[in-house]
Formats: structure tokens, sequence, C-alpha cells
């Protein structure tokens, strides 16, 4: 496949204002032979002082990336903007170019949209209550030739009574080879509810490898809920409980790091504003302090 690829996506968003969910994935679109989607996350964050505000955040990542083959990378440059539905303008569209690989599926802009902004009618972000999400994308290099009809292949192979697909065989052996006792309590024989419960454990595995910043309060519960449920069909995931409370236990971390850097920043401003005030005051002193030592001239004392 070529090297260079060029696309231009613009995602709407219906009844946004109604929506309770969040995060929220666009449908899969192809670039440089590589299925893609938009992301938003939103989430609330707790400041002092009681300045509560909800961000939007915007991500681009690869969809079924756990089908991938090994060694696969995209360099690509990539905008995620907010449409500004009544000027045609896009708002904070900064271009960033990352590596997408293995390791690094989603990236999106370290600037959040706060919601109260996006929502006020003056900005014009929201229109008859659709969100427009335009994201340009120009795959500069790729590394491993991906081929979309294989990959989405419907066609099946057997491991141990699971029906996966050919580009799962690899992930699974070495799933197994790692976890051998994985399985070792899973009495199930029904080759649907298997390769179900397979196709979960792999979405579980795939979403604890994303950074905590990526997953939401929300995203954390329901793993925690499929993992209860695998555990209780006889899976043994001791190792993965293990990787989902340090993933906890980041996330509080990160939250409250927020919340901590939010406060200095504003101790910092107080001090600032107070040394810009005493040096003022400072130059005011100095100032009388020079009238008072001046001489007074022979006609001041007549």
């Amino acid at each position: 496949m070529g090297e260079h690829s060029r696309k231009k996506i613009t995602w709407t968003i219906k009844n946004f204002s109604s929506l309770q969910c969040e995060k929220l994935c666009s449908d899969p679109f192809v670039v440089a032979s590589c299925k893609c989607r938009l992301v938003f996350c939103r989430r609330l964050c707790a400041y002092p002082k009681g300045n509560n505000v909800e961000y939007l955040f915007l991500f681009l990542e690869v969809a079924d990336h756990q089908l991938l083959p090994r060694g696969w990378r995209r360099n690509v440059r990539f905008s995620l903007s907010i449409l500004n539905q009544n000027t045609i303008k896009s708002s904070r569209q900064n271009d960033e170019q990352k590596w997408f690989g293995e390791e690094s599926r989603r990236w999106g802009h370290v600037s959040m949209f706060p919601l109260n902004e996006i929502h006020a009618k003056e900005n014009g972000y929201l229109v008859n209550g659709e969100l427009k999400i335009v994201a340009e994308i120009e795959v500069i290099e790729a590394i491993g030739k991906l081929d979309i009809a294989e990959e989405t292949s419907s066609i099946t192979m057997d491991a141990n009574g699971f029906q996966l697909l050919s580009s799962q065989m690899e992930l699974v052996s070495r799933l197994l080879e790692k976890h051998p006792e994985i399985e070792s309590d899973f009495s199930t024989k029904n080759s649907n509810l298997r390769t179900g419960y397979m196709s979960l454990l792999l979405s579980l595995i795939e979403t604890l490898r994303q950074s905590p910043h990526e997953l939401s309060n929300s995203d954390l519960a329901e793993a925690d809920a499929a993992l209860g449920s695998m555990t209780n069909a006889g899976f043994k995931l001791d190792w993965l409980e293990k990787k989902l409370d340090e993933m906890a236990e980041k996330k509080e971390k990160e939250e409250a790091g927020e919340i901590r850097v939010q406060e200095i920043e504003e101790e910092l401003k107080d001090l600032k504003q107070k040394c810009s005030d005493l040096e003022a005051q400072l130059e005011k002193e100095k100032l009388e302090l020079s009238a008072a030592k001046a001489h007074i001239s022979f006609d001041d004392v007549l």
C-alpha cells in the first residue's frame, strides 16, 4: 500500500446535550488501509473553591487494534477540532504528529474543551442540538502492510475450543503460554460461550493497556464487572485483577494530582499578585522616603 494518505472526517453527534455517556465513539473509517475512529470522553474536574468544570477530551484511535499484526506502525499528522457552525471556523485546531502502534493506539490533544463553552449558544458549537467534530488526518509513513479484507474476515480457527479469527491466534497463544492455568476451571463446553468469554478477555486486556488518563471511572467499573463475570465462569485471572487494582490506584493518583496542581497554580497566582502589590508599595515608599530626605531649598524656607 502507499505510504502517504490523507482524509478529512466530520463526525456529527446529534442530541449532544441529552447524552448521558462519559465516552462515545464514531463509526470506524479507513485511512491508509487502517480502520480508525474518533473518540470523545467527558470528565468532571473538581477544583478547589468550588470550581468544578466538566471537560471534553478528543482522541483519534485505531479500531480493531487487537486484530492487527505485530510490528505495525503509522506515523500520522492529524488535527481534532470542534466546528464553529456559525462562522465555519474550527476551534483550537492544533496539528499533532504521532506514531500509532501496538503500545500507542490512541492519541489526542492535551488541550481540553470546557463543556460550558460548548453549550453556550453564542459560541456556535451546538446548532439544533448537533455537535460537529472535524478530524484531518495525514499518514506520513506506514510500517507493516495491513489488508482490511483479510483482517475483517469471518474465517475462524479452533484453539482449545475457542473459535478465533486467524489474526487473534497469536494473541491467544501468547496469553495461554504465559498463563496456562487461565482456563483450568473453565468448564463451559458451548463453543459460542467459550468464544464470547475469550473475546471479552481480549477486550479487557486491551482496555487495561490504555493510560489512566484515557480511562474514565465508568470504564474501570465496567472492567471490574467484566472481570468478576469471567472469574465466576471459572477463569483464573488473579494477575489481571492485580493489574486492574493498579490501574484504579493510578487513576486515583492522577485525579488527586490534577486537583493538587490546580491548587498550587491558584496559590502561586495569589502569591504573584501579592508580590506585585508589595513591589508597587515598595516603590511608593521609596519615593516618599526620597522626598523626606531631600534638602529644602532657600525659597521653600522663605
